[in-house]
């Protein structure tokens, strides 16, 4: 891996549940420093220590809250629940200015997950963009991705797509894609977040109706992104 990558930063904020944990995990392997935010320390402390377990003390990873960790990164992924996803973002609003923000948040609402339901702004990542301002790049992406792929390393049979405020923001989310051992597509601007978003409610009913628990996407036609 390139030098300049071994320096990045990423904080996973909403880092202690299943999708920051894997995330963090694949990061970390592939040599990033990763910082698991949680508005607990003591959680975040706690969930880095067994990622740290699991690569056997070779990365740097590290718990603590989610303000100090997006304070201390140079990219920051969201991944919390859509019910806390506005509050996350105020919280840290001012610590994200000039950064990336990685957003894969989908925003389910209970009881009816497998209905599409999206925001007024239309999609959480357009939502997170009206709070962040135009001093943040926001991308959306990993939305489609189950986290029981995301702790192992067994190849992943899924796609990721990627959607964003700028070409250079999604490119950067790409990298990160690859590092974290998927193949990512490039789909266009912030407003196609909607359909990414959206098809997370496909697939778990497709899930729920066929008997499965990790429904994905794969895209056929066009040729497999470089990954060199």
């Amino acid at each position: 891996m390139a030098q300049e990558t071994l320096l990045l930063t990423i904080a996973v904020l909403g880092g202690t549940g299943k999708e920051g944990k894997g995330l963090g995990y694949r990061w970390a392997k592939a040599g990033y420093q990763v910082l698991i935010g949680s508005r607990y320390s003591e959680k975040a402390v706690t969930v880095a220590s067994e990622i740290m377990e699991l690569l056997e003390g070779e990365s740097s990873v590290v718990g603590t809250t989610n303000l100090e960790a997006a304070q201390q990164a140079d990219i920051i992924v969201v991944t919390v629940p859509y019910s806390g996803h506005r509050d996350i973002l105020e919280s840290v609003k001012d610590a994200l200015k000039g950064k990336l923000v990685i957003d894969t948040t989908v925003p389910l609402v209970l009881p009816k997950v497998s209905k599409v339901q999206m925001p007024a702004a239309g999609s959480a990542a357009q939502e997170a963009k009206e709070i962040l301002g135009d001093n943040v790049e926001v991308v959306a992406a990993f939305q489609n991705v189950s986290y029981e792929h995301l702790l192992g390393d067994e190849e992943v049979e899924c796609d990721v797509l990627v959607t964003g405020s700028s070409k250079k923001a999604r490119q950067e989310a790409l990298t990160l894609v690859e590092a974290a051992g998927l193949i990512g597509w490039d789909a266009g601007p912030i407003e196609n977040s909607v359909v990414v978003e959206g098809l997370t409610s496909v697939l778990i009913n497709i899930n729920k109706h066929y008997g499965s628990t990790h429904a994905g996407i794969k895209i056929t036609g066009a040729q497999k992104p470089s990954t060199a």
